[in-house]
């Protein structure tokens, strides 16, 4: 059977994540699906460190067995599964991200190592998905299915720094361990 990998700087993990991971699981079929929390990503800057966004997402992911956090030191993709080198492995990402891969770091090599599965959900505009998925050799991306989600860890951060709510957008432990830490109360 097949693994997952689910990489990001889960700044914090919410909703969003959690059920993109599940959908992986039951959709592909997967075994296992690690989640790779990226210990100083290169691509966007976080707000706390790596050791505080593990244990978050450890919470996130709790309830679903299958998945195993854990802290990626590799700030690229292709760096990671170089090292990891799994077997019959798909890497995991949203329709949205599916668009900007090729800009990513050596994404042939990443497609000789993995195979992409994207999670396809209302709102992404088909004629976009159809566009980059024209891009790619057959075989090489498989589509899921997941249901919509209007969450992003931004949007967490700024209403934490507001004093909003965060209720139904992250995991219940997740928010409770962001206000027992006071993570974000300063906003971005």
């Amino acid at each position: 059977m097949a693994i997952g990998l689910l990489g990001g700087a889960f700044d914090p993990p919410h909703v969003g994540h959690v059920r993109l991971g599940r959908a992986a699981i039951d959709e592909l079929g997967l075994e296992r699906l690690l989640v790779l929390v990226v210990e100083d990503p290169g691509h966007k800057s976080v707000s706390t460190p790596a050791s505080i966004r593990l244990e978050l997402s450890e919470l996130a992911f709790a309830e679903i067995p299958e998945v195993e956090v854990v802290l990626e030191q590799h700030d690229r993709t292709v760096d990671s599964l170089e090292e990891w080198r799994p077997e019959d492995a798909y890497f995991v990402l949203g329709a949205d991200e599916l668009a900007g891969f090729w800009s990513w770091k050596q994404p042939e090599r990443v497609l000789e190592l993995v195979r992409l599965a994207v999670a396809v959900r209302p709102g992404v505009p088909e004629d976009e998905l159809r566009a980059a998925l024209l891009t790619f050799a057959p075989g090489s991306v498989t589509c899921f299915q997941m249901d919509e989600v209007d969450v992003s860890s931004t949007e967490i951060r700024e209403r934490v720094g507001r004093g909003e709510s965060i209720d139904g957008l992250v995991p219940d432990a997740v928010a409770e361990t962001i206000a027992q830490l006071g993570l974000y109360a300063g906003g971005e």
